[in-house]
C-alpha cells in the first residue's frame, strides 16, 4: 500500500477531529493561573515517594515539544507533501494543536505545583527540565495507525496513573491538579481510540500487524532517553499501585468493538495483547 492508502480517508479523520472538538469546547478549558489555590499547596502533606512521583511526571509532561514534533514530522503540513495528503494532515492538525495546548498546560501545572508546594525552586527546576527536554524523542513507526495505537495506550496508562496517584496523595491541591489532568487524558484517549477504531473498520487486517508491533515493543515516553528511568518508574509505580499494561485491557475493548466479524489475524492480535498483559 502507498503512504496515501495507509492513512484514513480525509472524511474519517475530519469526523474524528470534529467529534473530539465538539466534546471539548474551548469554553470548558482550564488554566494554570486560576484553576487552583496555589497558596495552599503543601508538599509537607506528601510522602517522599509521592514527591518523587510529582517530579517524575513533570519531566514526562514537559517533553511536549518533542511529542508534538513527532506529529509535525510524520504528518507534515507544508509543501513536502502532495495536496491530497496535506488535506488529511491539516484535519489532524486541528486536533494536535488542541492536544498540545492541553498537554503543555499539564506540564505548567505540575511545575507550578512543585514551586508552590516547596518541592523545587523555579530556576533549578527549569534547568532540570531542560536536561531531558533537549533530548530527541521519536516513535520509529512506518504505518500511520501505529502513532494512534501508541498514543491510545500511553494516554490511557497516564490517565490511570493520575487517578490512582490522586487517590493516595495527602495534599488536596495536588489531588485537584491530578483530577484535571486525568480528565484531559481520558478525552485524549477517546480520540485516539476513535481513530484506531476507524483504521480497523477501513483497513481491516492491514492494520492488525502494525498495531501488534506497537504492543510488542511498547515503551512509555522517555523510557529510552531519561537517565535512571526504569528505577524511577518502578519506584513511582509502587506509590500508586500502577502497571501501564493495565491500559492494554482498553485496547482490547477498542479492537473487539471495532471488528464485527473477527478474522484469524484479529483473533491472534487479541490473544497476543492478552498474553502481554498477563506476562507483565
Amino acid at each position: 500500500m502507498t503512504l496515501d492508502e495507509t492513512r484514513l480517508p480525509v472524511g474519517e479523520m475530519s469526523t474524528a477531529v470534529d467529534d473530539f472538538l465538539a466534546a471539548s469546547p474551548a469554553a470548558r478549558a482550564w488554566d494554570v493561573e486560576t484553576a487552583f489555590d496555589w497558596s495552599a499547596a503543601d508538599a509537607g502533606l506528601l510522602t517522599e515517594g509521592q514527591r518523587s512521583a510529582v517530579r517524575f511526571i513533570t519531566l514526562i509532561e514537559d517533553h511536549l515539544p518533542g511529542y508534538f514534533d513527532v506529529y509535525h514530522r510524520n504528518f507534515p503540513v507544508d509543501d513536502t507533501v502532495a495536496p491530497e495528503l496535506f488535506v488529511h494532515n491539516r484535519e489532524l492538525y486541528h486536533f494536535t494543536v488542541r492536544w498540545a495546548l492541553e498537554e503543555d498546560t499539564h506540564a505548567r501545572a505540575l511545575a507550578r505545583y512543585q514551586t508552590a508546594a516547596g518541592i523545587a525552586e523555579p530556576a533549578p527546576l527549569r534547568e532540570e527540565l531542560a536536561i531531558e527536554g533537549r533530548k530527541h524523542f521519536d516513535l520509529p513507526y512506518e504505518h500511520p495507525v501505529q502513532f494512534f495505537a501508541y498514543a491510545l495506550v500511553q494516554e490511557k496508562a497516564t490517565q490511570m496513573y493520575y487517578q490512582q496517584l490522586r487517590d493516595v496523595v495527602g495534599d488536596p491541591v495536588l489531588a485537584s491538579v491530578l483530577t484535571r489532568l486525568s480528565r484531559d487524558e481520558a478525552r485524549h484517549f477517546t480520540f485516539f481510540a476513535d481513530v484506531v477504531t476507524r483504521y480497523l473498520r477501513v483497513h481491516g487486517d492491514a492494520a492488525v500487524g502494525p498495531i501488534r508491533d506497537v504492543v510488542a515493543n511498547f515503551r512509555m515516553p522517555l523510557a529510552d532517553t531519561m537517565r535512571g528511568y526504569w528505577r524511577w518508574a518502578l519506584r513511582i509505580a509502587d506509590v500508586a499501585d500502577y502497571d501501564h499494561t493495565a491500559a492494554y485491557e482498553h485496547l482490547l475493548k477498542v479492537i473487539d468493538r471495532a471488528v464485527d466479524t473477527p478474522t484469524d489475524r484479529v483473533d491472534e492480535l487479541l490473544d497476543f495483547i492478552a498474553q502481554c498483559r498477563a506476562v507483565r
